[in-house]
This record gives structure tokens, C-alpha cells and sequence, in this order.
């Protein structure tokens, strides 16, 4: 019983470590809150596979990672949609694209050309953002620098805008 209390007050003496280390791997509040109660969670349920000469924090903190890794293959894993038209139109088009409509079929068809004018050090890292690589992972595949990324992605969008600003009205 004595081991069992120890084990709760260590535990909760890292949720703060924990917290931050969540917020680190999600960038978002609210994801870290959940994955910090995942996490403690997990470990409670988990609590008699632990042994007393293995680093404490350590195992906490591969509990987390874990989870993290595993509901990240998991929403990669829904959002995956395979495309079955010959030509491949509809990949990484979401479901709510308006394509339902020929008014929403043709907006679709003026982004694409309007995407494809650009030059590649803009649609390229544009894309993998729409995609949904995040700012560093975009400049690390592209070998850029962050700033870089993040404005070319900025100047895509507004360029975008301006040249789509029919369809705001």
C-alpha cells in the first residue's frame, strides 16, 4: 500500500514537467491537457508493471511520447482518402470541397490554376502546409530556413486572396 501512495505523489509531482512536455509535442493547450490525463491515466492503470529500480521519469515520459506517436498514426490513418478518379483529381481534396456543384467544382479548378502559376519556392511549401506539415517540418524537408517557410506561405495566401477575390463577394 505504502509503494502504491508513493508511486501517486511521484506521479503527481511531475505533472508539470509533463504538461509542458505535452504542450512541447502538441503546440496546442487543450491537446496537452489531454494527453497529460492519457498519460496519467495509462500510468495508474499501468502502475504494478513498473519497477522500483527503473528511472521514474523516464517511464512517465515514454508513456507520453507513446501516446502521442499513437494518436498521431491514428488521425494520419482517418484522414487518409484514397483516390480512385484515373486522372487523381480529387487527392488531398477534403470532403466538404464544394465539388458537389459545377459553381464549386469551378472554384476548385481556378484555385488549382491559380496555385499552379506560382513558382515552386511558393506552391511547394504552400502545399505541404495545406497538406498539414507544420511550418518546421516544411523548412526542415526543404532545407529553408523557418522564416523563409513562413513567409513564402504568408505571400502564397495573400496572393491567393487577391487573385480569388471574386468568390469572397
Amino acid at each position: 500500500m505504502k509503494s502504491s501512495e508513493s508511486f501517486k505523489s511521484r506521479l503527481l509531482g511531475l505533472q508539470g514537467n509533463l504538461l509542458s512536455f505535452a504542450y512541447q509535442l502538441t503546440s496546442n493547450r487543450e491537446e496537452a491537457q489531454d494527453l497529460l490525463q492519457d498519460t496519467t491515466l495509462k500510468a495508474l492503470d499501468n502502475e504494478e508493471k513498473y519497477v522500483d529500480n527503473v528511472n521514474f521519469k523516464g517511464w512517465i515520459f515514454t508513456i507520453m511520447r507513446n501516446i502521442f506517436i499513437n494518436n498521431y498514426r491514428q488521425t494520419v490513418r482517418q484522414a487518409t482518402v484514397v483516390d480512385k478518379t484515373e486522372d487523381l483529381y480529387h487527392l488531398n481534396i477534403s470532403q466538404d470541397s464544394g465539388l458537389s456543384t459545377p459553381e464549386g467544382s469551378f472554384a476548385v479548378k481556378e484555385i488549382h490554376e491559380a496555385l499552379n502559376s506560382f513558382s515552386d519556392d511558393y506552391r511547394i511549401p504552400f502545399n505541404m502546409f495545406v497538406a498539414g506539415y507544420k511550418y518546421h517540418e516544411i523548412a526542415d524537408k526543404l532545407g529553408l530556413p523557418l522564416g523563409t517557410v513562413k513567409s513564402r506561405i504568408f505571400f502564397a495566401r495573400k496572393r491567393l486572396r487577391d487573385e480569388l477575390s471574386d468568390y469572397a463577394r
